[in-house]
């Protein structure tokens, strides 16, 4: 279910929670200039932390198997580079 920005639609908890003063200014603040009520922006806010956590973890696991994704991307493109190049000649690039 997509909850629509600034709209409580789809909300189903209620909790209390306490901020430090400058930390829930600054969230008003940050709600009001994306057009949200300060409980959409602060369950968009958690969200995305709850998301960088899986992302972080995701990216350490996949060091530690030892992956090199950023090498086989860099390989694939010199390859694809290659493939256009042998094709359609040099500096001319594939139509999309």
């Amino acid at each position: 279910m997509v909850t629509p920005l600034g709209n409580l639609t789809g909300m189903t908890a209620k909790v209390t929670l306490s901020f430090s003063d400058e930390t829930i200014e600054e969230a008003r603040r940050f709600a009001k200039r994306e057009g949200l009520s300060l409980s959409a922006w602060m369950d968009q806010a958690a969200r995305e932390k709850a998301l960088r956590e899986v992302f972080t973890a995701h990216a350490a696991a996949v060091g530690r198997a030892g992956l090199d994704l950023e090498s086989a991307a860099l390989a694939d493109a010199q390859e694809a580079a290659l493939v256009d190049d042998a094709l359609f000649g040099s500096g001319r690039p594939r139509a999309a």
